[in-house]
């Protein structure tokens, strides 16, 4: 049966307050930067959105300085019971702005109107009131009975979740009683910069947070800064293995959440139409720009071709096009670079031998987009079946019995996350049990919570964000 035609549906990017200039959060105040200026791009369109002042060398040390006197002087001293109230309210003033920060989330990353809105900011909330109630507890949460905060942190967020990824470092940081040196990515500073608005809003104490904008040299800069106590990265395996030889030697402390090739592994007596979901979930939400996105699928021969054609017909329903529509279910690619990159990958696939696929959607002329491509006949040795490639791609494997699905799910460099599909819980937890990955997932994928922590292993990173065992990363325990 054909899609459904439906009438545009689009939101109003006024809502976005877009202003026609941004600048970086220092000590409580916006303040020119001494950096290159740099221009950020609705990728959608292609248009500039707005010139973002960025950190220079001088603007990090202020920063540093300014984190450093309000963790020694008012932040650090203060009572559990006031830092939370301060979280709280940051959490509430993002429910009252959730409009406006989902539509300016869209404008800057790419991402559907609808996940911007009802995925990202319910959670980037729920993360500041779960915190918030951990500020007053942490006496109580099993690392002795006086844990104290390490100091001035040191976050880089990557631009596939610009404002959740805020949320997941901050949040936890401000809590156990740290202040925050932040730089958001190059290419999505905006709602991290409005962020800064509500720590005003909410009278957040100068210094406790601070934002810079900037390219790489900002957080290379940032990370080797002497004056900061923990560095939590989240982005490329790359630049992760770069900073912890940076850091190697210091007594900096560091969390790195890498990238990912994650295992979905359906068995033959999955709930087919289920896993079909799961599927398309695992890697077409937010174009595939999750770390933890379910890049392969691997499916029992039984049920491979089965499975596939469901998988197919699914996908041909996938509307594709404007970000700002809310019947939207995959928007643009990020950037110019990214799409090169998904691209060069997916003619690698076709290269050596596998079979393309691409979904019958229309693209539009301008802007980044890549329509949903599924590659079956995929072998391990495929550059598909290794590399993280970041976009709506999807490389097909097969397997014959649970040891072989095991062992191809866990032969990648990464270990991030997986999801099995079975009827089976018996089967369900001798398969998780055996699989190397930080999350795994039952009969369902992309499912977070700000109790449940969140990590990797190998080359998708080290230590946990999230649930009680995330606050360990701020803790001098």
């Amino acid at each position: 049966m054909p899609a459904f035609e439906y009438a545009p549906a689009p939101e109003s990017r006024d809502l976005a307050n877009l202003k026609p200039s941004y600048r970086p959060f220092i000590d409580g105040e916006f303040v020119d930067g001494g950096g290159e200026p740099l221009k950020t791009v609705n990728p959608a369109t292609e248009e500039v959105l707005a010139e973002v002042s960025t950190a220079s060398a001088a603007d990090i040390d202020t920063a540093v300085k300014a984190a450093r006197k309000a963790f020694e002087k008012t932040w650090g001293p203060m009572p559990g019971s006031e830092r939370a109230k301060y979280l709280f309210r940051i959490a509430r003033l993002i429910q009252e702005r959730s409009r406006e920060l989902a539509v300016l989330e869209t404008l800057d990353n790419g991402k559907p109107i609808k996940e911007s809105r009802d995925s990202d900011l319910p959670l980037v909330a729920a993360h500041f009131f779960y915190h918030a109630g951990w500020a007053d507890k942490l006496d109580y949460a099993g690392y002795g009975p006086d844990p104290k905060p390490l100091g001035v942190a040191g976050q880089i967020i990557p631009w596939n979740f610009p404002l959740l990824m805020l949320a997941w470092k901050i949040a936890p940081a401000l809590a156990t009683g740290n202040t925050v040196v932040l730089k958001p990515a190059e290419t999505t500073p905006l709602t991290a910069l409005v962020f800064g608005e509500i720590c005003q809003q909410a009278g957040l104490p100068p210094g406790v947070v601070n934002i810079l904008p900037g390219a790489g040299d900002v957080g290379a800069r940032l990370v080797g800064h002497p004056g900061i106590d923990k560095i939590a990265f989240t982005g490329s395996t790359e630049v992760g293995k770069q900073i912890q030889r940076q850091v190697a030697g210091t007594p900096k402390r560091l969390t790195l959440e890498l990238g990912g090739k994650a295992a979905n592994v359906v068995f033959d007596d999955a709930p087919l139409d289920q896993a079909v979901e799961g599927i398309v979930n695992g890697i077409f939400f937010n174009q595939g720009h999750v770390c933890c996105a379910g890049s392969r699928l691997l499916a029992q021969e039984s049920v491979a071709e089965e499975l596939l054609d469901k998988l197919r017909h699914r996908i041909t329903t996938l509307r594709l096009g404007d970000p700002l529509d809310k019947n939207t279910d995959v928007g643009a690619i990020n950037s110019a670079e990214q799409l090169t990159k998904i691209r060069e990958l997916a003619d690698s696939g076709e290269a050596e031998g596998a079979q393309r696929w691409t979904s019958p959607c229309p693209v539009p002329d301008r802007g980044f987009f890549f329509a949903p491509t599924v590659f079956s006949g995929v072998h391990q040795s495929m550059r598909i079946a290794r590399e993280e490639i970041f976009g709506p791609v999807l490389s097909v494997l097969t397997f014959r019995t649970p040891d072989e699905a095991v062992a191809k799910a866990n032969n990648t460099p990464y270990g991030l996350s997986a999801g099995i599909w079975s009827e089976k819980g018996s089967r369900i937890l001798w398969t998780a049990n055996r699989l190397r990955a930080g999350v795994v997932w039952a009969n369902t994928f992309n499912r977070f919570d700000p109790a449940a922590p969140f990590g990797g292993y190998q080359e998708s990173g080290f230590g946990r964000e999230g649930g009680r065992t995330g606050l360990e990363g701020y803790l001098d325990v």
